[in-house]
């Protein structure tokens, strides 16, 4: 299991917590979901399926976006 399966089954068990968008990035990265920034306070994440999900890059992150964000990088 990879840090980053690690670190999104963290998550799963607490969506609540104290979420970076930084490591938001990092497990996108892993899974290979390309995300981008141009200089807002959002950060759209993009699987290569065309599929994409905006999240607030405000601290800290809602539990809700974490919760959308686990289901999005697992293809659901």
């Amino acid at each position: 299991m990879s840090a980053a399966d690690k670190i999104l089954a963290q998550m799963k068990n607490n969506p609540q917590g104290d979420w970076k968008i930084d490591t938001l990035k990092g497990v996108a990265k892993r899974h290979e979901i390309i995300w981008r920034q141009p200089g807002t306070s959002h950060v759209t994440f993009r699987r290569s399926d065309g599929e994409k999900l905006t999240i607030p890059a405000h601290r800290p992150i809602k539990p809700i976006y974490i919760k959308l964000f686990i289901r999005f990088v697992e293809g659901g």
